[in-house]
Parts: structure tokens; C-alpha cells; sequence
């Protein structure tokens, strides 16, 4: 359905409030931070950040390349942040089955955590970039590694591998519920080529295990199949809102969406354009996005080209806040409120 939305002309509470000072900064250790990702078992006081040791390039061009570690975080006073120690995970040799030779691994780029109650396991999934030393070119896995906590972490090997050629990335992750066939149809980050224009797209990924291979299934949502300009070029799907905060009814979530506008051409170089923080639904027992915002819900007041969104917590009934960084420089958060929220949602 993808189009449509009521107007909200008696909106008295903003949708979102952002927050005036930041919840993390890069500091001195670093040129860049983002991506963060709290664990639900520590009440969401500890995660995961990634961080920037080395940029080749600006992030606004094309063709550049970031080198990255991920590393800890910890609350230290309400909605703030400090880094921590880099995050140590066991059985890394692993990686050898993928890089060494011409190919190597540029860093451990955008996790994304899952306490399974069940089992009783964290899982750590993260974005798994090598580099050809030679071509430039660049596969990209969704790695993956478990354990019971942040500090017993073992490396597997990648839920979803990128073909030789580049093509069926996966990164980003967005966890989705078990359908009634006890199948999570998760939601990745993928790519597509037409013409000239590489796409990045919405990709269903097909969970029987959360912690073994996982499949590639249909797109869910391409930007080159639809007129929604803030995400005219890349879409990555961000946190799905729990239930309590906002409920679509049986086997539908709402969720946040990560967009890109159009890049142009300028001579040689591919300039991208600006991100911004959207809204979808989620059919998650059939795996389709029915619907994504026409308009951004977020683009933050400092933002010169990135607003990107990886982490919600709900505190209460109604409310709950969302982490997004900005610029690649430093992690924002903003208050949501979902009564305004749902009066940005399609009417039927």
C-alpha cells in the first residue's frame, strides 16, 4: 500500500522531542562514532558502539572507506553514554575462512543485539565489510557471534554471506518476532543494482535459528519501485517498536526506517544525499512492508547530511526514546511520544 497518511492537524505533543545535549561523544580516541546498540539484560545501562578509527575519504562522496572496532558503553547518568574498552570476542580465527589472501577484513562495523529468552543467549550481529587489496571491491557478511553476556562472546560464522561479487549484502539488521510458524522473517539491509544506480534495499531474512545460517528472502522494500524522495536511494531498516508502545494488531509492527535521498553525479564523484529517519509497518508474519512514511518523522537541527537511527527503549506507557547518531559524530537521543505517532500513520 505504501501511500497515504492522515494529517495530524490537532497534534497538541510533537511526535518526537530532541534532546538538546548528546548521549555520547566521539572524544579523543576517535574520529567518528555510531551505531549504538544496548543490551535489554543490563535494563539497557551497557552495549556496544562502533567506532571510526580511520576515514579515507568524506562520508558525503562516494568511494570512501572507514576502518572500524567495536567497543563497549556504559550509562552513566540517565541518557548518557561513555566508551569503553574495545569488545573482545573469542574464536575470531574464524575469520579466516573469509579474509587473508587478497581479501581483507576492514573492521567490525554497526551491531545490533538479541537476548533470546528461550535459550537464554545474547547475539551480537555486526557488519562484516572485506575489501579486495587490489580491486577495491567489497563483500559484505552479516557476522555473528554468542554468548551469555557482553564479556563471553564467541564468533561463528556469518548468519548471511555476500556472493563473490558483491552482490546479496546484508548488514543492519532489524529482529523481528516469531510468525505462527515459530520463523522470524527478519529484516536486513541489502543491495541492488539497475542501470547504473546501486540501490541499497529492505531484504527479508529468513530465521529458523538465530544462531545459525540464516536465508536470503524476497525485498521487502526497494526505493527505485517507489516516489518517497527522503529514502530515494537507500532504506535500511531500523528498531521495531514493541507491542506495548505502539500495537498494529496480530502480526504487524510498526518500525523505524533509515532513508537516503538520490545521490547525484559532480564530474567523476557520486555525491549522496542527505539520511533521515522515517516510518514503516511490518507485516512480520508474511514478511512485507505495507507501508513506509512519506514524509522523515526525524532530521536532527545539527545534521549536515546523516540522521540515523539503531536503538529504541520504551520507559513507559506511551513513551520511550530513540537513538540515533548524527553526522557519524556523535550519538543524539529523542523522546517519542506514541499517541502523535499513530496520527502520522495511514488512516486504514
Amino acid at each position: 500500500m505504501l501511500e497515504g497518511v492522515r494529517r495530524n492537524s490537532m497534534e497538541k505533543t510533537p511526535a518526537y522531542t530532541q534532546h538538546p545535549d548528546k548521549a555520547i561523544e566521539h572524544g579523543h580516541r576517535f574520529s567518528h562514532v555510531m551505531a549504538i546498540a544496548l543490551d535489554a539484560t543490563s535494563n539497557y545501562k551497557r552495549g556496544v558502539i562502533r567506532c571510526i578509527t580511520s576515514r579515507e575519504g568524506s562520508v558525503d562522496v562516494g568511494g570512501y572507506i572507514d576502518r572500524s572496532v567495536i567497543h563497549h558503553v556504559s550509562e552513566t547518568t540517565p541518557g548518557h553514554f561513555t566508551i569503553g574498552g574495545r569488545l573482545e570476542i573469542r574464536g575470531e580465527d574464524v575469520l579466516t575462512k573469509f579474509g587473508g589472501g587478497a581479501w581483507e577484513c576492514i573492521g567490525f562495523e554497526d551491531p545490533d543485539l538479541f537476548f533470546d529468552e528461550r535459550m537464554q543467549q545474547l547475539h551480537l550481529y555486526f557488519t562484516l565489510p572485506l575489501r579486495h587489496k587490489v580491486k577495491g571491491t567489497v563483500q559484505v557478511h552479516l557476522g555473528h557471534a554468542v554468548g551469555k553476556d557482553l564479556d563471553s562472546l564467541e564468533m561463528t560464522e556469518p548468519v548471511l554471506q555476500s556472493d563473490p561479487k558483491g552482490k546479496n549484502s546484508a548488514k543492519e539488521v532489524s529482529i523481528a518476532p516469531e510468525n505462527s510458524e515459530g520463523i522470524r522473517y527478519n529484516l536486513i539491509e541489502s543491495n541492488d543494482k539497475r542501470g547504473h544506480r546501486w540501490y541499497s534495499t529492505v531484504r527479508v531474512a529468513i530465521a529458523k535459528d538465530m544462531g545459525k545460517e540464516w536465508e536470503f528472502g524476497p525485498v521487502a522494500f526497494h526505493p527505485g519501485d517507489h516516489k518517497i524522495p527522503w529514502a530515494g536511494e537507500h532504506a535500511s531498516p531500523g528498531p521495531l517498536f514493541p507491542k506495548s508502545f505502539i500495537d498494529l494488531g496480530p502480526g504487524k509492527m510498526l518500525g523505524i526506517m533509515n532513508g537516503r535521498e538520490a545521490s547525484r553525479k559532480v564530474g567523476k564523484k557520486t555525491h549522496y544525499g542527505s539520511f533521515a529517519i522515517g516510518l514503516f509497518i511490518y507485516d512480520y508474519e508474511h514478511g512485507k512492508i505495507e507501508w513506509v512514511s512519506p514524509q522523515p518523522l526525524i532530521q536532527d537541527t545539527e545534521a549536515k547530511t546523516i540522521t540515523f537511527a539503531s536503538q529504541f527503549v520504551q520507559h513507559e506507557s506511551g513513551s520511550g526514546t530513540l537513538y540515533a547518531h548524527v553526522d557519524d559524530s556523535f550519538v543524539r537521543a529523542y523522546t517519542l511520544n506514541a499517541d502523535s505517532i499513530r496520527t502520522l500513520m495511514p488512516s486504514q
